[in-house]
Formats: structure tokens, sequence, C-alpha cells
């Protein structure tokens, strides 16, 4: 049953079994002065019909027919029918975690793929079983850099993705390290006056590729900066654009993050999602989280063991990598089913769709008075637009018309009030973006 109720016979049962008179009882551990004290302000309990009506109703209130140009981490790309008839086998779906990694043969088989198909995607040479999401990816980059250079300082371009670079301040509180930011110029990182910012304590540069604003950086300049001065290189990459941009792995970087969410998972109100986390073979014993590994058993058949699990379950706690738990395993089947049935070619094509699309749509919109394309920088899928009307009066005008954009940048960059991140996927049809062209265009026209 999807509503299972207890009873007061029941509760009461319970209670007398583990031999609590009241249910206050079982919080006698939390000080009076910090308990509520009055009754929680909740509506009269429902039946189940009446419940399930109610929740449909609050279900309704979802805006699921909107046409999503929204970005700034998460992007609506489509999802081949293959993934979800595979993803959602009870084999697959029900697995958990192979603590028991003897008897975990398909679960690991497919971490092993997994991991393959991101070595093959970032042009690195290892990979773990994937993680929690890109943020946490890029904090453990961050973390695998100061142990392994014992220097205390990190050199963090302002436009990695804002979300992210909070992750990596809270990460960083316990190992009393120092982020110096390096700025932004013109939608990207600039690569002039670097000198001053990475030096002799500098344990890697960060940086997103292509970076939150959507631009380019310059990867190969930030990568000759950070080697010169002894510290590593770590980029955060969407994995989509790896179908046609350079991948880390040829431009010298020491550690490839990024968010999977773009290989076969919707968008879902903001995840689950996955990290991925890449990085040079002399990394290995560096690298956290768990990894797949192929082997032989006594007989010459091959298998596959969970291997160089430097997590905090497995060794002593100070000498752990790190203390992440488990890899976000059925989120990385659907990537590694949503790969496989791309293919390089595939791939290549969705990213060709995403790029020719954006450019269509930044011309689209940039003709149209007031608004304009806020930087030249080279793109993929996603640029910066600005607008001189207020954001509220744009917000409005495109929910009117059941389209998603943004996020406004000013929430994350002052400087960027009035600006707008669009991301323009494979999906995108020449008459969606035409109709959120037409949208912009009445923002126009009343203001």
């Amino acid at each position: 049953m999807k509503y299972i109720p207890n009873t007061a016979a029941d509760r009461q049962k319970m209670l007398a079994d583990i031999g609590v008179p009241a249910v206050a009882d079982l919080f006698a551990d939390i000080p009076e002065p910090v308990r509520l004290q009055r009754e929680l302000d909740l509506p009269p309990a429902l039946s189940e019909p009446e419940l399930v009506s109610h929740m449909r109703r609050l279900a309704d209130k979802n805006g699921t027919d909107y046409t999503c140009f929204l970005g700034g981490g998460y992007y609506d790309h489509y999802i081949p029918a293959v993934v979800p008839a595979l993803l959602s086998r009870s084999e697959f779906y029900t697995a958990y975690t192979p603590y028991q990694a003897e008897i975990s043969q398909g679960t690991l088989a497919a971490i092993y793929e997994f991991q393959t198909l991101i070595c093959n995607l970032t042009g690195m040479d290892v990979a773990n079983a994937s993680m929690y999401d890109g943020a946490s990816a890029l904090a453990e980059a961050a973390a695998v850099a100061l142990v392994q250079t014992k220097r205390k300082q990190l050199a963090v371009a302002r436009t990695v993705h804002p979300e992210y670079r909070r992750v990596l301040q809270t990460y960083l509180v316990p190992r009393q390290a120092q982020i110096v930011e390096l700025p932004m110029a013109a939608g990207s990182t600039g690569v002039s006056d670097l000198a001053p910012l990475i030096g002799a304590q500098t344990a890697a540069v960060l940086v997103q590729q292509p970076n939150f604003l959507g631009c380019l950086e310059d990867v190969s300049a930030l990568e000759k900066a950070a080697h010169a001065a002894g510290a590593m290189f770590i980029v955060s990459v969407d994995p989509v654009s790896l179908g046609l941009l350079q991948p880390p792995g040829e431009y010298g970087a020491d550690i490839a993050t990024g968010e999977g969410q773009p290989l076969g998972l919707p968008v879902s109100f903001g995840g689950p999602g996955f990290g991925f986390f890449a990085a040079r073979e002399k990394y290995l014993r560096r690298m956290p989280g768990r990894m797949s590994g192929a082997t032989t058993d006594a007989a010459g058949r091959r298998g596959f063991v969970l291997t160089l699990q430097a997590r905090e379950q497995h060794i002593r706690r100070e000498k752990a990598t790190s203390n992440i738990c488990s890899n976000q395993a059925l989120c990385a089947l659907a990537a590694t089913i949503h790969m496989s049935a791309l293919g390089p070619q595939g791939m290549r094509r969705v990213a060709e769709l995403c790029a020719q699309k954006a450019a269509y749509a930044r011309e689209r919109l940039s003709a149209i008075k007031g608004f304009t394309a806020a930087f030249q920088a080279p793109y993929f899928k996603e640029f910066t637009l600005k607008s001189d009307y207020p954001p509220d009066k744009v917000q409005a005008a495109l929910l009117k018309h059941k389209l998603a954009a943004g996020p406004e940048l000013g929430r994350f960059y002052p400087e960027l009030a009035g600006h707008w991140l669009i991301a323009v996927t494979e999906k995108r049809t020449k008459d969606e973006i035409d109709r959120l062209a037409r949208a912009l265009e009445e923002v126009a026209a009343v203001c």
C-alpha cells in the first residue's frame, strides 16, 4: 500500500514492547528549553482517498508543460527511451551498493563500464565509480591537491559555478586552506594578470569549462600558469560539451570532474544527479570514493572487485582520502546506458546541435531592442543575455508564455544585475526559440 496508518492501539503496543509509557518519553534526552511546547499546527488527518486527492491538487500546481531554457548546472537534454527501460529493471533498480562485492558482479561490471566511458570522454587515465554531485566532486579534487602538494592555497576562478564555490569553502574549513579568487574579465578568467595570484603556495588552479556564464575559458593558458607554479590543474567540465570540445586529458588537466545529470537524467526539480571524477594515473591512490577493478579468479575467469578503497569505512579515518561513503550507482548506470546508446558519433551530434541552436538563439535574441549578448567570448550551449528591462517584467513575460529561462545573474554577481543565463540544448526547436524571442519582444514593446 502507498499509505499505511498506525492506529492508536498499534502505537500503544509498540510503546509497550520497547518499555516506554508515552511518545513524549522518546524525546527525554532533548532539554526542555529547546522543545516545542505546543502541538504542531497541522490540519486534521485525512483518509487515504482524501490524501491522494490533496496530493494530486498540489502536484497540479507544478508547471510541467513549460519550455525549458534553464541552465546554470542542470540541463533539459533528451533521454533515449532505452535509458529508463533498462534502468527500471528490478535487478538494477533495487540494488543499492556492493558491500558484499564478491556477490555483486553485475553492479561492479556496470561501475567498471561507467569508469571506462568517463575515461574515454574526459581523456583521463582513471575514474572512480561516481560521486554525489558535481560540486562535491570538485571539492574532493581540491582536497586531493592539498594533500598531494602539501600546500594551503587554491586559486579558484570566479567564473566557477557559485554554488560549487560555496561547497568548496565548506570543505576547506577543517583543512585550514585559503581560496585565492581569479578575477573575471569579459565573461571568462583573465589570463594576463595571473602571476601575483598563482605561486609557491598554490596547490591547484580550479576552473570550469564552459564556465558558469557559458563562456569557454582559455584552458591552455591556465594550465601553463598552474604547472609553471608547481600547482595542479583541475577542471570541472560539462560532459555533453566533450562531444565537441577538446577533452581535459588533452590540454594537461590533472583532475577532471563534473556534474553528470546531462547524461541520461531528468532535471527533476534539481536532482538527483551524480558527480564524476577522473584523474591522471599518478593520482590513483589519492582518489576519493570507490573504484571497480577487473581481475581473474582462481579458475582464470574474469571478475570484478572493489579496489583501492581509500574510504573511512575501510582504513583508518585519519588516513582516508574522503568520507564519501557511497557512489550514485543508479544515476551512474543511467549515464552508462545513455553514453552507450549514443556512442561517440551520437555524443558528437548532440553537442553539435546544442552549439548550433545556441548560436541561432543568441543571434535571434540579441536582435531585440534592449537585449544584447553580454560577452563576446566563445560559448557552447549557454550564453549570457543582458537586458535593459526590470528582471520582474522579463520573468513575468516569460512565465506568461510558459517559458522557463534564467537564472538572473544579479543574485550571484552584483555587477551582472539584469543579465540572464539562457541554455539551449538539442531538445529546443526553432519554433520554441522564436517563441522565446516573441515573449522578449513583448517586453521591449511595453517597457
